[in-house]
Order: C-alpha cells, then structure tokens, then sequence
C-alpha cells in the first residue's frame, strides 16, 4: 500500500491548468471587447456619414425652395403677369390636349373589384402640378372599395391613394355603400420612364386643366 504525503507548508495547485482557464477566458472577453468597440465605432462612423447626408439634402431642399419662392414673386410683379397668365394659358392647353380619359378609364377597370363601380371622376392639378383624381365609387361593401384604394397604390398608374370619407347610400340598384377616393394619377409614359420599363408606343396621356372637373365613368363596372 502506498501512501502520498505532502510535506509542503502550502496545498499543491497545478499552475498550468490554472492559467490555461483563465488564459481561455481573458482571451474570450478581449476578443469579446474588440468585436463591440469595431461595431460601436462603425455605427459612430456610419451615423456621422447619414447626418452629413441629411445635412447635405436640407441644403438643396431650402435652395430648392429659395429658387422658387424667387420665381414666384418674380411672376408676380406686376409688369411680368402678363407672361405668367399666358404661360399657365398655355399649360393648361398642353395639358388638355394631351390628357386621355380612355386611358384613366383603362387604368381604372384593371384594378376594379367585382361589384363596384365609379360614379364621378374630378381631375385637377394640386400644388406639385401633380395630377390628382378625386372619384366617388359605390358598390354593396364597403371593403370592395378599399380593395380597391389597396390596388390602385398597388398599381403603376396610381400613387398616394387615400379614402377621404366612406357613406352609406340607401338606393334600390344595391349599391349600399359610397366612397371617395383620391389619388395621384401618373400617366403612362412617364411612369414607364419612372420604373425604366419600355413605354407604350403611341400613348401620350397626360394631365388635365386645372378647374376643369368632369364626372364620367358611369359604366365602368364589373
């Protein structure tokens, strides 16, 4: 039988099992540590790159608007109203002659849901000089119309589309519910020119007047 006895004044440890776990788990929080100081000075340098950016189009936004505000109260001096009533004379003809209700209408009847229809159209040009179209639709639920709003954003035709007010209609063809729709009305070539896609060869829609406001589509239905 064999027996150790250790003679020393102080318990034995080994040293070197000591410091390889410990080492492991120095070395383990020091790349810890570098890993989050590599991330925070990225997110600083990335964040520091945005708020220039930021700076840079507020600064060609309040140009951009300086540049207009000048023009605008350059028209508006007296000697040059003249030339600003017959440039916007001559943008409303532009705008009338190019203009195509097949082409709305068109529009419109791709994303038509079943069992709704429109009763009035009003195009008119807002402050973008965009053109927007304010309908009144009716139909037997309330949901078909906002199917509706849904497909036109969906479309390339449209864009901001919003439901102003949702009624309900008593009336003996079954069309329970009434909504007013507006949107933003993007003709065709220019919204194939948006999404660089090939546009239609002979379709020149456009915009109409500004105070020109029109009810058609009467039939446009389902």
């Amino acid at each position: 039988m064999r027996l150790d006895i250790n003679l020393a004044s102080r318990p034995y440890e080994d040293a070197r099992q000591f410091w390889m776990r410990w080492g492991t788990a120095v070395g383990a929080l020091g790349l810890l540590t570098l890993i989050l100081m590599t991330l925070v000075i990225t997110g600083f340098v990335n964040a520091r790159r945005d708020r220039q950016a930021i700076s840079e189009k507020r600064t060609l936004i309040a140009q951009r608007d300086q540049l207009r505000t000048q023009a605008q109260q350059f028209l508006n001096r007296p000697e040059n109203r003249t030339t600003r009533d017959d440039s916007q004379f001559l943008n409303q003809l532009i705008e009338r002659k190019a203009f195509s209700w097949t082409k709305v209408l068109e529009s419109l009847e791709r994303v038509m849901p079943p069992r709704v229809h429109v009763v009035s159209i009003s195009p008119e040009l807002n402050e973008d000089n965009q053109l927007a179209l304010k309908m009144v639709v009716a139909g037997d639920s309330r949901d078909r119309a906002i199917e509706l709003a849904r497909r036109m954003e969906e479309s390339r035709r449209f864009a901001q589309t919003a439901i102003l007010r949702a009624a309900h209609a008593d009336s003996q063809t079954g069309d329970t519910e009434q909504v007013e729709i507006v949107a933003t009305y993007v003709p065709e070539l220019l919204g194939d020119n948006l999404r660089t896609t090939a546009p239609a060869p002979g379709n020149t829609p456009a915009k109409p007047t500004r105070k020109g406001k029109t009810s058609a589509a009467k039939g446009l239905q389902h």
